[in-house]
């Protein structure tokens, strides 16, 4: 079993604020391990002072659903009693936020995190993520739940 170590979320986080400042962004980074706990939260300089807790919410969300934000969206949508329950459980740490900038860090086919970015735009926020993660070497694909009004596609790409 893999795991999430502080050496990792820094190298992360450390990625993530290069790419942010490539595009000059001031971006909150947010690593959480698999059971939404997190891991380190950073905020730069020049970051909005809400955008940790938001970065977080979207590593939580990413961490616990097991999906990328993007891919619950639409099933966030077909059933939007359903997701604001989610968030009302007696254990729920955070809301959950099926949006950009939420994605889940898989490695040799395991969930082992979630990676949460706020402070540029949801296009921004989703670009940095996956870039960061792809260029470390984590996987990006995942199986479409067989769920009406689900994602249908394992991995949105950029058009």
């Amino acid at each position: 079993m893999s795991r999430l170590t502080l050496a990792a979320a820094d190298a992360i986080a450390d990625v993530a604020h290069q790419r942010a400042r490539g595009i000059g962004k001031a971006v909150s980074v947010a690593v959480v391990d698999a059971g939404g706990f997190p891991v380190l939260i950073r905020r730069p300089e020049g970051a909005r002072p809400l955008t940790p807790d938001i970065a977080r919410a979207k590593a939580y969300t990413a961490a616990v659903m097991q999906r990328p934000g993007t891919m619950l969206r639409k099933w966030q949508e077909s059933q939007p009693v359903f997701f604001a329950q989610l968030s009302q459980l007696p254990g729920a740490a955070l809301p959950i936020m099926a949006t950009e900038g939420s994605v889940t860090i898989k490695r040799d086919g395991e969930v082992i995190g979630g990676l949460g970015i706020a402070g540029g735009t949801a296009d921004e926020d989703q670009k940095i993520a996956e870039d960061v993660l792809a260029s470390l070497g984590y996987e990006l694909e995942f199986a479409a739940w067989g769920v009406t009004g689900g994602p249908s596609a394992t991995h949105e790409k950029d058009a």
